[in-house]
């Protein structure tokens, strides 16, 4: 059986600012998700929120890209934003970018993710189906590097990258977001690119894993969203807050090795505004932003997969245990030292990152004033005082 793993997700209007979607725009994509199953049009789906990103988890059997799964979910973020405008809630539609796209979403604005692989649950090399959905606020596709990497590539991360089935290692497909006029590749394995991949991946705010695949058995393990939401409005409409769907077990890391690079929590532009270098924080999935910064925010959810196609009755919550109370003390510390900064250097992303277009046209206005000096070091005009 060939299934397909879609994650889809966008902001579309939260309660008092950006912290969570209503309960009534939620009940309403649940609705939705259930017609869609009961019409055949998926196999099952899961609804949930991190930060004030609704995400749609489905599984089906049309293909990746596939138009009707698509504007299913186009149309449940239109009515959800109905329910925003309705109760006057803040970013109604925020990334929703175009009026109707009429094929897939890609590049119109939600965060998508997805893979497609065959199912065959009792016979190797994938005996059963296991897999976790990652969904991140307040942050760019970029964050997801460093962890991706670790989890993938370095053995003091993975051990069972020195087993047999994975000794191979990985092959990493990585996007230039900065290219707009279509997906610009390139793929590279590690181990043996292992200095390229990082010479890359250190540049979030450019260069994303879009996707990973076994090198042993040529199969995807990971789907990443790369899209950047300021390269496809041409202006601020809020960080790109992307989602990833990564298989695990077996020819696969382990949860554990790939959840534990996230105890870094580590810089990521993002935060207030899209504008600020601050630490990333695992949280529990459907967990506001309430903080007094608007910390990046990283959710992981498990699920298994029946023969038929449908998940697991109930999920575990990856994030949602003690042992992360003190990664997300670490955050908060991370947090406090950056934004203490202010303002200056490393604080905040620089000119070009700057995600809301007004902080670039409050210094290209100054700029413009700038203007060489007289022999006796008088300005040339007096308003470049």
């Amino acid at each position: 059986m060939r299934v397909t793993l879609s994650l889809i997700k966008a902001d579309v209007g939260s309660i008092g600012g950006h912290t969570k979607p209503s309960a009534e725009m939620i009940a309403e994509v649940e609705r939705a998700t259930r017609n869609a199953i009961d019409n055949g049009l998926l196999i099952d789906a899961w609804v949930s929120h991190t930060g004030d990103d609704i995400a749609i988890l489905m599984s089906h059997t049309r293909g990746v890209n596939n138009t009707d799964v698509h504007q299913f979910a186009w149309q449940a973020f239109l009515d959800a934003t109905a329910i925003a405008k309705k109760f006057g809630l803040y970013g109604a539609g925020q990334d929703l970018l175009v009026d109707a796209p009429s094929g897939n979403v890609r590049g119109a604005g939600p965060a998508v993710a997805e893979l497609e692989f065959d199912h065959n649950p009792g016979t190797r090399p994938r005996p059963a189906e296991s897999f976790m959905m990652l969904a991140a606020d307040k942050c760019g596709p970029g964050a997801y590097n460093l962890p991706m990497f670790l989890g993938f590539a370095d053995p003091m991360y993975c051990a069972g990258l020195m087993l047999p089935n994975m000794i191979k290692g990985f092959r990493f497909r990585i996007v230039d977001m900065d290219n707009t006029e279509g997906d610009s590749i390139i793929e590279l394995s590690a181990p043996g690119d292992y200095y390229q991949l990082a010479a890359l991946l250190r540049d979030n705010e450019r260069f994303g894993i879009d996707a990973i695949f076994s090198r042993t058995f040529d199969v995807q393990a990971a789907a990443i969203s790369t899209q950047r939401l300021h390269n496809i409005a041409g202006t601020y409409t809020g960080k790109d807050d992307p989602v990833a769907i990564v298989r695990n077990q077996g020819i696969f890391p382990a949860p554990e090795e790939l959840v534990s690079a996230y105890a870094k929590a580590h810089y990521v532009g993002g935060d207030a505004r899209g504008s600020h270098v601050m630490p990333l924080m695992p949280v529990s999935v459907n967990t506001p932003v309430t903080g007094m910064y608007c910390l990046p925010l990283v959710s992981c959810v498990g699920f298994s997969m029946a023969p038929d196609g449908t998940f697991s009755t109930s999920h575990v919550d990856f994030f949602d245990n003690p042992a992360w109370d003190a990664v997300r003390w670490k955050a908060q510390e991370k947090g406090y030292a950056m934004r203490e900064q202010g303002w200056s250097g490393a604080a905040m992303l620089p000119y070009t990152e700057l995600e809301y277009s007004g902080f670039r046209d409050t210094v290209t206005g100054l700029v413009n004033r700038f203007a060489f000096a007289h022999e006796d070091g008088r300005p040339a005009r007096k308003d470049a005082v």
